[in-house]
């Protein structure tokens, strides 16, 4: 790749990421079906038609901020996977995932995207699919983690624990929206107990 071709890349990188930045402004503002590639278009500071050259719709922004969040994911994972005691590894930063699906700025554009899902086949699609590869990525992980301790657990067991620690973490998103005044810390205390019981118990 010669330094032109890189800089140009560059450039379309921060511009895709300009848009992405913009729509979820909107998203959360204004829900999937409230805001417009015009709104979206005004907010990023570009024309409809600049918008249109990097996504051809508002599914394929959604599925490329779904993108971003499993590659934010892969990552963690990939430095737990290098960690010394991958469990602990895990534990160390329970309180990290707490924050950020306790955070009621991301709780919205979880929840807008979800409820998108309920009636768009093409973000269920998306959803399901990015779903699919965050499950994979944390059994895959846990399993590893075990056998670092000398343990197996069963397949059907490792694929129920990850949908009871999902169901733990994606429901703070609920809550925070519910009761916005909820005690972060006394939660931790006891989503810490709950979460090492499902990790290692």
């Amino acid at each position: 790749m010669t330094e032109s071709t890189s800089l140009e890349a560059d450039r379309s990188e921060i511009r895709r990421r300009q848009i992405l930045d913009a729509a979820v402004e909107c998203f959360r503002r204004q829900g999937f079906h409230g805001t417009s590639m015009a709104t979206i278009s005004k907010v990023a500071k570009m024309s409809v038609g600049h918008i249109y050259h990097y996504f051809e719709n508002k599914e394929a922004i959604i599925s490329a901020i779904t993108q971003m969040d499993v590659q934010d994911l892969l990552t963690i994972f990939s430095d737990f996977n290098r960690a010394d005691d991958i469990l602990q590894s895990m534990k160390a930063e329970c309180r990290a995932g707490i924050e950020r699906h306790a955070d009621p700025q991301a709780a919205t554009l979880d929840l807008e995207i979800v409820a998108e899902a309920t009636r768009n086949p093409k973000i269920a699609a998306i959803v399901q699919e990015s779903d699919a590869v965050k499950r994979k990525t944390v059994i895959d992980t846990i399993r590893r983690g075990l056998a670092a301790r000398g343990r197996q657990i069963d397949d059907q067991e490792l694929a129920a624990r990850f949908e009871l620690i999902a169901a733990m973490f994606e429901g703070l998103s609920i809550r925070v929206i519910r009761n916005p005044q909820l005690d972060r810390a006394a939660i931790f205390h006891r989503f810490q107990q709950v979460f090492e019981e499902l990790l290692e118990g």
